[in-house]
């Protein structure tokens, strides 16, 4: 009898606390949280301890009241354009998370809750039917003196047809950024999903390395950063050598790819976007298709002559994007008038807002279809 009745206990545990694996992850918020309802959308925290209470958005600026009623705090919202952003409460002046919703990303060292409003703007942001996969690489860096870490994206079948090969889309972040954020932020590999799934574009490996040359890997792993002086002149653009000389041979020999510049894309935002610029116009002739983001740069004869070196080698695209609100605008700007007057043809694509992560994915989801065809 004692035997039954403590098998009894252990399944009723396991089912109460089907979702958790540790005894203290038992318990479980009964708050439901972000709540969508027509045209709004609602936030609640249980938190009876507190006084004042606000939820935090960078879709509305400033902090806004929430109202409590029986010990759980709430505030109703008009909901937003179609797209995924960011939020978190402030609790007597403290950042805090919302329990209720497993959805995060992580910026940085920050983690966020994510609301998705469905849409056909982020339609592609969703989970796929059929779904790539997302690894973590390591390789030595003879360049930077370090062992580093990036993430690959190998599109859904790569592991099956074993002659395949398949073209690269090299994908840089930001500054503040690490070898996770496309994937976290960007939703990259569910982009990436849909649009192959939808024949729309082709199937490729992306590659995301860390473009912070002191960094081994995402800070979140703890690991020492190089003491390595990187504004010694003689470490000038160690980065964009270290990708082309070292992370493009390892990746063509390590995975099955098409290793010529015409399955090669580049692509980057903001300080990426920078090293997108600087990439293509260093290496000419390593990359067909170059897409810089939220990012531009003003003339020089250096750069001019470049440029004339980028159209005499050839390419397939210059796809070249910012927001209209952004702070790097007029940078943008400058590059598309270069570009114009040095004959280069290409695509300046203005989109709305700033500096931020949904002009980001709204780029790779138009860019991307456009690649290696």
């Amino acid at each position: 009898m004692k035997t039954i009745l403590t098998a009894t206990l252990v399944l009723c545990l396991a089912a109460s606390a089907a979702s958790g694996q540790e005894l203290a992850n038992f318990s479980r918020q009964s708050t439901t949280s972000p709540e969508i309802a027509n045209d709004s959308v609602t936030f609640r925290i249980s938190a009876d301890y507190a006084t004042v209470v606000t939820l935090q958005t960078n879709w509305l600026s400033g902090q806004t009241p929430m109202q409590k009623k029986g010990g759980v705090w709430s505030v109703t919202l008009p909901l937003p354009e179609p797209e995924i952003y960011t939020y978190n409460f402030v609790v007597d002046g403290v950042p805090v998370n919302d329990a209720s919703n497993y959805m995060v990303q992580r910026d940085g060292t920050r983690y966020l809750n994510m609301l998705f409003v469905p849409g056909e703007r982020s339609a592609n942001y969703y989970e796929a039917g059929q779904r790539g996969t997302v690894t973590s690489v390591w390789y030595d860096s003879k360049i930077l003196g370090i062992n580093r870490r990036m993430t690959v994206y190998t599109p859904y079948g790569y592991e099956k047809n074993k002659k395949q090969k398949y073209p690269v889309l090299y994908l840089l972040h930001g500054a503040g950024g690490d070898e996770e954020a496309w994937i976290s932020m960007g939703r990259t590999a569910q982009i990436l999903d849909n649009l192959i799934q939808q024949g729309k574009a082709v199937p490729m490996i992306v590659v995301m390395p860390n473009g912070n040359p002191g960094q081994q890997a995402a800070q979140t792993l703890g690991l020492p950063n190089s003491q390595t002086n990187f504004r010694d002149p003689s470490m000038a653009n160690a980065y964009v050598r270290s990708l082309c000389e070292e992370i493009v041979p390892f990746i063509e020999s390590n995975f099955r790819v098409i290793a010529k510049p015409a399955s090669r894309a580049i692509a980057g935002l903001s300080m990426g976007g920078g090293h997108t610029i600087t990439a293509s116009q260093l290496y000419p002739s390593m990359f067909d298709y170059i897409c810089p983001l939220s990012m531009g740069a003003a003339p020089t004869d250096e750069s001019r002559a470049q440029l004339r070196a980028l159209k005499k080698d050839g390419y397939k695209l210059y796809f070249l994007a910012c927001g209209d609100a952004d702070f790097l605008f007029d940078r943008a700007k400058q590059l598309d008038r270069t570009l114009t007057e040095e004959g280069l043809e290409h695509t300046f694509f203005v989109s709305k807002n700033g500096h931020e992560w949904r002009n980001w994915r709204l780029y790779l989801n138009t860019f991307a279809p456009l690649l290696f065809k």
